[in-house]
């Protein structure tokens, strides 16, 4: 038992870090960056909750629209790998508008009425919302590429890397990278709880302060990628210097560290189609129409799909049909609404779910994720899409039961049964602990898979095609959650500021339907997406 266990480890978790390469720390790097943005997520949680009077529908929609900058990473994507060598400045883009983002949120905690005093404090944290997308998107853009540029084409002499070396090399990357994004998610949990520590005896304002020194920790965020982007520099350098030396010519040795074997003409088809779907997204996000999220993501959808159309004639008919099949399941998998922020609004009202203890939430589910990476590591090589999907549905749905029955009661009879061990926080903590080890198994595959499949020339268009393709899914999820939210109505209690007068009392009637509904459409639409391409005679990675 023990010689098995050590041999598991040697194999799945050892392995990895023996398989670690200096030159994948710079994309990592940037994946780290965008991991560590959570450390404001139970701030911004607590913060709209309480000095905000938007309504869970309204945040449902938000998120809608803050998904949209995902969808452009096709034609930032395509935009990278034409100007391949100057990729890099992109990265300081995104870090100048995720630096704004947070500084708005600074301002509101630091003088509110100064704020407000040019736009209503609802304005400010909308806008905040939306730069940091916009941010990030530019970046996991870039930090794509650079994972195609981290795997050496050629050895330390310059003699071409085996494609079998380059698949394993790929797979451990991509694997990497979700370690780094997750890993990311785990140190912010661990300074959300040292920060939240003795949240129970802060006062108001004490606890404002806090929220404030959040905030300006997380302006290190940007700072992280750029010295990714700086270490990256810093290699090619090297490398380059190291290719020279052994006798190669500078020319030579430049071409195959620094750039694909060929550089793409420009697509005009992906690059007009962004242009025709920015301009009609900004057109229809500015108009009062009614139904204007759903006009831009039934426009959206028809312009991704009609890009993919167009450059996947590039394939063979064997590969096209795996990515199309690939898409699909993805995309219904990833499309399933969620209850909303109501669901945390309850537990925070009713089950008295602190800061603190959503930081120790956000660890577990951290640490235990990375662990679940390394357990699944192996599932993830040898089993197909399909399959890793229909496993995290069931999965899934199995483990959304005990939140289900926390609503109506189910700690009430475990405390009673117990003695008071087993309460609506234990429940919780098992549960994530459970769920944790799920979250980000499903797009290891189908990236490892893009990035060993795609042409060399074009791996980040095609990252970004299918990211741009799977982030509509999200975009679905959300407008799915909005009108769960609008049947199914979920509400907390709401203050005005200055009379401390209820405005709006806290409804949680509706909330155990709105989770039956969610729990059956979560059950039921990736087993219907599996159908439906082995139907159309698709195939899966």
């Amino acid at each position: 038992m023990i010689a098995a266990t050590l041999r598991w480890v040697d194999v799945n978790i050892l392995a990895l870090g023996r398989e670690l390469r200096l030159s994948y720390l710079p994309p990592l790097m940037v994946y780290v960056a965008y991991g560590i943005s959570g450390l404001t997520s139970i701030v911004g949680t607590f913060f709209v909750k309480d000095y905000l009077g938007l309504s869970a529908s309204f945040l449902a929609a938000l998120a809608f629209w803050a998904g949209i900058p995902f969808v452009l990473k096709m034609p930032v994507g395509h935009l990278v790998d034409l100007i391949w060598r100057w990729k890099s400045w992109l990265v300081f883009l995104g870090a100048s508008l995720i630096a704004a983002s947070l500084l708005i949120m600074v301002g509101l905690l630091t003088d509110r009425a100064a704020m407000t005093a040019v736009m209503p404090a609802e304005a400010w944290f909308v806008l905040s919302a939306l730069l940091a997308p916009v941010g990030y998107v530019i970046q996991d853009v870039v930090a794509d590429a650079m994972t195609v540029e981290a795997v050496p084409r050629v050895d330390e002499s310059g003699k071409p890397v085996p494609q079998e070396t380059r698949k394993l090399m790929n797979t451990t990357m991509q694997t990497l990278g979700r370690v780094a994004l997750i890993g990311g998610l785990a140190l912010v949990a661990a300074i959300n709880l040292y920060m939240f520590s003795d949240v129970e005896r802060l006062t108001e304002a004490e606890k404002i302060d806090t929220y404030r020194r959040i905030y300006l920790t997380a302006i290190a965020i940007p700072f992280v990628s750029v010295a990714g982007v700086a270490f990256a520099f810093f290699l090619r350098r090297r490398d380059l210097a190291r290719l020279v030396a052994r006798g190669i010519d500078p020319a030579e040795a430049r071409k195959l560290l620094l750039e694909p074997a060929e550089r793409p003409a420009p697509n005009w088809w992906i690059l007009g189609g962004s242009l025709v779907f920015v301009a009609f997204t900004l057109v229809m996000g500015m108009s009062r129409a009614t139904y204007n999220q759903e006009i831009i993501f039934a426009g959206s959808l028809a312009i991704v799909v009609f890009l993919i159309g167009k450059l996947t004639r590039e394939l063979e008919p064997e590969a096209r049909a795996t990515l199309l099949g690939t898409a699909i399941v993805i995309f219904i998998y990833r499309a399933v609404p969620n209850p909303g922020e109501g669901l945390t609004w309850w537990m925070i009202d009713e089950l008295k779910f602190d800061q603190r203890f959503l930081a120790v939430l956000d660890l577990i589910a951290g640490v235990l994720t990375l662990f679940g990476m390394f357990l699944f590591r192996r599932f993830m090589a040898v089993r197909s899409i399909v399959y890793v999907v229909g496993f995290l549905t069931i999965a899934g749905a199995v483990l959304s039961l005990p939140v289900l029955g926390l609503y109506y009661g189910l700690h009430h009879w475990t405390m009673a049964a117990t003695g008071g061990v087993v309460d609506a926080r234990f429940i919780v903590i098992v549960n994530t602990a459970l769920a944790s080890p799920l979250g980000q198994i499903a797009m290891i595959p189908m990236l490892a898979w893009i990035a060993n499949s795609a042409p060399s020339n074009l791996k980040a268009t095609y990252f970004a095609i299918m990211a741009s393709f799977s982030n509509l899914a999200l975009s679905a999820s959300q407008l799915g959650t909005k009108y769960l939210n609008e049947v199914y109505v979920v509400s907390r209690e709401v203050k005005d500021a200055a009379s401390g007068a209820v405005t709006m009392p806290a409804d949680y009637s509706q909330l155990g339907e709105l989770l039956i509904v969610v729990f059956a459409i979560g059950l039921a639409l990736p087993f219907a997406a599996i159908f439906i391409v082995r139907a159309l005679r698709l195939r899966w990675a």
